[in-house]
């Protein structure tokens, strides 16, 4: 199964590259010679790379930014997935398209399910949320994945700014008022395999659509980062504790939803994908961090 995706350096691409799994070849595309500032290159490069499937992972993720450079965002996150989804519509191929829990106000008290009504708050939300339908309206042969807080131990993350103030700093002050479900970029490789493989297999209406793809359990940033911390100590004997804070403490251009918590179940029910717990995958990703320093610059 060749698999192409988009963005070279990022974090879902170069935990894909990772994971050398028999019979999976993974073939990043990105700028040059995929600008998704320049659709018209997109359907020339992605056929020359003949996948079997595409994983849309490229996307404008400084959400601060976009606040202020809405017309980048637009461009990247709908018009650059929509110009994908077409070239795999053209060529016959499924896609499967990587999403954000900021597609939501995060104003409901539980976890969110596929269904829920939606209704971003920032730029970057609504932009992702543009290209989700974008997405669906070029290629019916689709899976959306709405996914949320993303680590790995590359790239820039929570995870890998933690450990770095980590350094330097003995008290950090973190948000405590927002809730969500850490996500390891590394599971989230795995379970796009298995769902690129369902795909080419399986034509059931079912397994087209929107789904939710976070690591399971919840928590929120502050207890996140204590959580780091406590592996920190008990790899190197460095402490750091954190304050928890508000939101409106913190002040960001952006708003986050208060709740990014994301219900998996319908995906666990119909591709038969779990993801791992949060804590498990969180060890794993700053371990690796602690054995390999040159990581966390």
């Amino acid at each position: 199964m060749r698999i192409a995706v988009t963005g070279k350096s990022g974090q879902v691409t170069s935990a894909l590259q990772a994971l050398k799994v028999p019979g999976v070849e993974v073939i990043p595309v990105g700028r040059p010679e995929l600008d998704l500032l320049n659709p018209s290159m997109v359907s020339e490069t992605i056929a020359r790379t003949k996948p079997d499937v595409v994983v849309s992972a490229a996307a404008y993720t400084a959400v601060d930014k976009a606040e202020r450079d809405e017309a980048s965002a637009f461009a990247i996150n709908r018009d650059g997935a929509k110009a994908i989804a077409a070239a795999t519509a053209e060529l016959s191929l499924p896609i499967i398209h990587l999403s954000t829990d900021y597609v939501f106000d995060g104003d409901k008290s539980g976890p969110y399910i596929e269904s829920d009504p939606v209704g971003p708050v920032s730029v970057y939300g609504r932009s992702k949320l543009e290209g989700e339908h974008a997405v669906a309206a070029a290629n019916e042969n689709h899976a959306i994945l709405r996914t949320a807080w993303v680590y790995s131990t590359c790239g820039h993350n929570f995870l890998k700014t933690m450990l770095r103030l980590a350094q330097t700093r003995e008290e950090l002050s973190v948000v405590s008022d927002q809730l969500g479900c850490p996500t390891s970029a590394n599971d989230i490789a795995e379970a796009i395999v298995k769902i690129a493989a369902r795909l080419l297999s399986d034509s059931s209406p079912d397994l087209r659509g929107v789904f939710h793809l976070a690591g399971s359990g919840e928590t929120n940033w502050a207890e996140f980062a204590r959580y780091i911390f406590s592996i920190l100590e008990e790899k190197t004997g460095r402490r750091v504790t954190v304050k928890d804070i508000a939101t409106a403490d913190y002040p960001t251009a952006a708003k986050r939803p208060a709740n990014s918590r994301l219900c998996c179940d319908k995906l666990k029910r119909l591709y038969g994908v779990s993801m791992p717990e949060w804590q498990g995958s969180t060890q794993a990703a700053v371990t690796k961090l602690l054995e390999e320093p040159k990581e966390t610059t």
